[in-house]
């Protein structure tokens, strides 16, 4: 059980980095859809007695962070008709070192936390850290406001995989709860990229910095 979890901990840390790496709008996204859809599953491998709760929190994170968050900035994409970041602040060769970095002090860091023992020999720390870590050089890199989404929404999966600690001693609503802000939270953003498309006729959060009062 432990080997096929830290396969798709692998999985996700492995799309982490293929998303610092990537500059069309396209390719993130579907990195964030892989990724969520991973996430998703992941309780199914750490519980034993499935519950109608876990299958509704499994269900609900799969089409929530797969599909449906996923359309949603497919739908804004092709709204603002733009594919490409092509000007980050922090270069996609950089950003992926930063990553790839990042993930061997995770995993090298993990090593010396006093985990639980069936928490020992799991991916769950360092995929954290490592999705957290990415989320941050997503949202701080990127200028196009749809990858800075992407950035948030990978920043919150590294924080899902932390939750995934407590499986056991807190409920699974406060993972179900996590979910309705990460939902509302894309659904405000989207529509402030709207707003930012039709002000500016582009997506590059830079341009904010011209408003006054």
């Amino acid at each position: 059980m432990n080997t096929h979890l830290n396969l798709l901990i692998g999985l996700a840390m492995g799309l982490n980095l293929i998303a610092l790496g990537s500059s069309r709008l396209p390719s993130l996204i579907l990195v964030v859809s892989a990724q969520g859809m991973l996430l998703g599953v992941m309780p199914l491998l750490l519980e034993h007695d499935w519950s109608w709760m876990l299958l509704a929190v499994v269900v609900a994170t799969v089409g929530g962070k797969g599909l449906v968050i996923p359309a949603l900035l497919r739908r804004a994409m092709r709204a603002a008709n733009i594919e490409r970041e092509l000007e980050p602040l922090i270069g996609f060769v950089p950003s992926l070192l930063l990553g790839a970095g990042g993930m061997i002090a995770a995993v090298a860091f993990s090593q010396s936390l006093p985990l639980l023992p069936e928490h020992a020999g799991l991916l769950l720390v360092p995929g954290a850290m490592a999705s957290i870590l990415t989320g941050f050089i997503l949202l701080i890199g990127r200028v196009k406001a749809i990858s800075q989404v992407c950035g948030y929404l990978i920043l919150e999966n590294g924080i899902y995989l932390f939750g995934l600690l407590l499986i056991r001693s807190t409920p699974l609503m406060v993972e179900a709860g996590v979910l309705l802000d990460v939902t509302v939270g894309v659904f405000v953003i989207g529509i402030i990229v709207d707003r930012i498309q039709r002000a500016f006729d582009s997506l590059d959060t830079r341009k904010l910095t011209v408003l006054h009062e």
